[in-house]
Parts: structure tokens; C-alpha cells; sequence
């Protein structure tokens, strides 16, 4: 067998067993065994190993800085009483009696019975958990949407959750600081979310300033850590097989430090592809930070004087 340290060799990038390399080797007339390939792997220093996620591509130069400016806003906010939110949206979840990674306490030999394929089921889809956190209060809100993850829905969970929790926790709220990633349905560049914001402010009365993480830092993202990662682990084994199902493991994840989650349904409907006039966003009242202006700014009340 030749031992080339030529990376373009072809059975030096492979998947193989041994076994199916020596078969390949006899083929090609040579006379070897298995045991004898797998010995020969392990002398040049090859074993089989899964990727490894390191790569995080290159860093914006202000990333740091951006990490402190958030940091300062939002110790800032807290403060001065001000609510401040993180928020994200957690990848669909295919509701029905699908396998879901994780363990159980169940009777021995009487494991959840579940399809073995993923194949969605026409009758059934695809849940959006919209996730928003109370950094002071540690406490979370949860819309569960049917329909399509678009900035209309981001910012109707961002409402719901100020009915339905944040105005009674700050009744002389001025402002709100949301902290969000830079993609997504709540991106830096997305026009509908910048307006679906006028009109939450129009609605609310408040502030709302929002600051984004950089490119490829959604992992600080505080909601990561502090919100999803415990619902992930609350219903790990759990097939999500109804909607009264999400919804309930949601609501029941606590901690020791005292997190509490509320969940809800969002029936409604989210077209996607909704267009923003360039006239519509000369309307919003929008305040841009000295400081990258195009992650921090502000979105003020119409009604008063238009902020430029």
C-alpha cells in the first residue's frame, strides 16, 4: 500500500470502513486485510471524527465595542426602571408525535411511541416559538405562532407580551430597549420590522430603542442562555404532539433563580413578503446612535415633532 502524503489521494478523504478499503485494495490487486488497512490508518495518524462548528467567520472590527455599548444601554435602562427585552425567534417545531432528542422518566420498557420519520403531515405544521425575555425580571414570554415568521409576527409577541406583562411591571415606562440579533424577522435591515415598531410606539407611547448584535454573535444573545435553553431542556423527550402540548411545556419551565415563562398561541395570519414604500419609511419617527447607527436607534411616538 502507498503511503503518500499527497492530499488529493483519494482514499486519504473518505468515509469508508476498513473493511470496505481492503475489498477496494483487493480489487485494485492488492493483498491485504482489514485489520491490516486499520493499522495503517492509525501509524499515518487517521481515525474517523464528525465535524466540529469553529469557524465563526471573520469578526466585525467594532465587535467588542459593540458588545460593551449594548452592555452599558442596558445597564443604563434597568437603572432607571426601564424595561429592557431580549428577543428571538427558535427554529420551527414540527408539532405531532415526531421524535424529540432527549430523555424521560417513564415505566421501564414503555418508551414514547413515535413515527420513525420526520415527514411533515399535510393536517399538521410547523410551530414559531417568538421568544421574549425580561432581563430584570427574569421572566420570559413565548408566542407560539401557526403561521409565517415574518416582523409583523416578531413585533406582535413584543406586544403581547407589554398587555400582557411589561405595562403592569412598569406603569412610568418611558422607553423600551430591545437587544435582538441581526438577522432574521427582527434584522437591522429590515424595513417591515423598523415599521412595525413606529406602530407599536404610536400604540404604546413609549421609546423603543433597539440595539443589535453583530454579525455571527447571536450565541450572547442573553435569551440563549437565559430562556430557551431551559424550554429546550423542559420538554427534551417529549413528542410535541398538540398545540395544548407547546404551549404547557413552555409555561412549566422554572429554574432555581426563579424563571417563569408564559406561553399563548398567535392564530393569526403573517403573509410574507410584505413590501415597505420608501415613503412609509420616511414616516418613522427614527433616531439613529452616533455610534453605528445601523444596529442603535431609536424609534419615537408620531404625534410629537418628527425626530430627523
Amino acid at each position: 500500500m502507498k503511503r503518500s502524503l499527497d492530499p488529493e489521494s483519494s482514499l486519504r478523504w473518505t468515509c469508508k470502513s476498513v473493511r470496505n478499503l481492503a475489498d477496494e485494495l483487493k480489487r485494485q490487486g492488492h493483498r491485504i486485510s482489514y485489520p491490516v488497512v486499520a493499522e495503517l490508518l492509525h501509524e499515518l495518524g487517521y481515525s474517523l471524527q464528525s465535524n466540529r462548528n469553529t469557524k465563526e467567520g471573520s469578526p466585525h472590527p467594532d465587535r467588542n465595542r459593540q458588545f460593551e455599548y449594548i452592555n452599558a444601554r442596558v445597564e443604563r435602562a434597568i437603572g432607571e426602571k426601564q424595561p429592557v427585552i431580549s428577543v428571538d425567534t427558535k427554529k420551527k417545531e414540527l408539532r405531532g408525535d415526531f421524535k424529540n432528542p432527549g430523555s424521560v422518566w417513564r415505566p421501564k420498557g414503555a418508551p414514547e411511541k413515535v413515527r420513525v420519520h420526520d415527514f411533515r403531515v399535510p393536517e399538521w405544521w410547523r410551530v414559531a416559538p417568538y421568544r421574549v425575555y425580561d432581563l430584570a425580571e427574569n421572566n420570559g414570554w413565548v408566542s407560539v405562532g401557526l403561521d409565517h415568521d415574518t416582523a409583523s409576527f416578531a413585533v406582535e409577541a413584543i406586544r403581547r407580551w407589554w398587555h400582557a406583562m411589561g405595562q403592569e411591571r412598569y406603569p412610568d415606562a418611558q422607553q423600551l430597549l430591545i437587544t435582538a440579533d441581526g438577522g432574521g424577522n427582527n434584522g437591522s435591515r429590515l424595513r417591515l420590522w423598523r415599521l412595525e415598531l413606529q406602530k407599536l410606539a404610536d400604540e404604546t407611547g413609549l421609546i423603543i430603542a433597539v440595539s443589535h448584535f453583530t454579525p455571527g454573535t447571536s450565541k450572547w444573545n442573553k435569551i440563549e442562555h437565559r430562556l430557551f435553553s431551559f424550554i429546550s431542556k423542559n420538554w427534551r423527550g417529549q413528542p410535541l404532539t398538540s398545540l395544548e402540548v407547546i404551549v404547557s411545556l413552555i409555561a412549566a419551565t422554572t429554574t432555581k433563580k426563579g424563571l417563569k415563562v408564559h406561553a399563548a398561541i398567535d392564530d393569526s395570519s403573517y403573509p410574507p413578503g410584505a413590501k415597505v414604500s420608501n415613503s412609509a419609511m420616511q414616516e418613522i419617527h427614527l433616531l439613529r446612535d452616533p455610534f453605528h447607527g445601523e444596529w442603535n436607534y431609536e424609534i419615537h411616538p408620531r404625534g410629537g415633532n418628527v425626530i430627523s
